[in-house]
């Protein structure tokens, strides 16, 4: 591992290490807890799938969806080999230009603590994720992180199975979005990879860079997306709005159905919902969360699950899966605030 690109790039082990440092272990669980997990959400990933492939008319082509229920260290661990994989050809430019030197060795413990150090955060409070990143064999697992869901339910004293079900119906929502449409994922690995390919490496224009987007937040264009996307450059900022656009419809989509299948179904749903809320906007979080850019990505989900619903009210849900039919389908980040322009230019209604 360590002649290759990536890992010249990031000491890896080390981002691991620093990581699990950081999110701790979380609550101890007995043997018989870590069991009752296992089972339940091996039992209840089934269940949420036909619940969902029934409500959405979507269904999986593929392997039925199996759980991982995983430590907070195991999540970190899964999550840096998806980071790798997809950082790997902006390693390779890397590589290419500046060798290995002192400035190579600083650079890779610099960004193994700025990596590691934001999985160490997400680490204590994710709950559940679909990995988009993982080899196609794998492309049927959820991960569940064992301690983060334990310690909510006994924390807020939550009926274990409604939570745990709670929880696998917006995950599974994911799985039955990639494993339904096929077209969906190269789509978003080639935004990445084209993102990234686009990265300057040439200090002089990255100077320029710099200079231009302090011009422009004078004139306060952040346009709502964070300081982040002053830095990019034109081509760059089209492909993260569509990237925004998209990521918004996914997690839009996966509340919605996490909210509809609820009804009748989950007791205490709302008080779950708001809950994790709260949880997601302690001062703290949102301090750490506007630092790293989490707070557009919160607010640009809200956005994405009232369009969901707006269109679904609206023209219904055939009508709303033609978003899965093809990319042009897919809202433009105006259409996820004008939903009705979504229904008029792809509807037809």
């Amino acid at each position: 591992m360590e002649g290759t690109a990536s890992a010249r790039l990031l000491d890896w082990e080390a981002a691991a290490r620093f990581g699990s440092r950081l999110a701790g272990t979380g609550p101890p669980l007995e043997p018989g807890q870590q069991a009752r997990l296992r089972d339940d959400f091996s039992e209840l990933v089934t269940e949420a799938e036909s619940l969902v492939t029934h409500l959405t008319g979507v269904t999986i082509d593929g392997a039925p969806t199996r759980a991982w229920v995983m430590s907070r260290s195991r999540w970190i661990s899964q999550n840096l080999q998806g980071f790798e994989r997809v950082l790997s050809p902006l390693a390779e430019r890397l590589s290419d230009r500046s060798g290995d030197g002192v400035l190579s060795v600083a650079r890779r413990k610099v960004l193994a603590a700025q990596v590691g150090g934001l999985l160490g955060y997400m680490g204590r409070k994710v709950l559940g994720q679909y990995d988009l990143f993982v080899p196609p064999e794998r492309q049927d697992l959820l991960y569940f992180v064992g301690p983060n869901v334990a310690e909510l339910e006994a924390q807020y004293r939550f009926e274990p199975r409604d939570f745990r079900l709670w929880l696998c119906l917006h995950e599974v929502a994911h799985r039955v979005q990639f494993g339904g449409v096929p077209w969906l994922r190269p789509y978003l690995r080639n935004m990445i990879d084209g993102y990234l390919a686009s990265i300057e490496l040439d200090g002089r224009k990255l100077i320029q860079t710099i200079r231009r987007a302090r011009e422009e937040a004078v004139r306060g264009r952040s346009r709502g997306l964070g300081v982040l996307f002053l830095l990019m450059t034109p081509e760059q900022r089209e492909t993260f709005r569509r990237m925004q656009a998209v990521m918004s419809l996914l997690e839009g989509h996966g509340n919605y159905v996490m909210a509809a299948l609820s009804v009748g179904r989950i007791r205490e749903e709302s008080r779950m919902r708001r809950t994790l809320s709260r949880r997601r906007h302690g001062p703290v979080d949102r301090v750490i969360q506007k630092a790293i850019g989490l707070d557009v990505k919160v607010r640009q989900y809200a956005l994405g699950e009232r369009f969901v619903s707006r269109v679904i009210h609206r023209a219904g849900m055939d009508a709303f899966n033609r978003v899965w039919e093809r990319e042009e389908n897919l809202p433009t980040l105006e259409e996820v605030g004008r939903p009705d322009e979504w229904v008029e230019r792809v509807a037809g209604i």
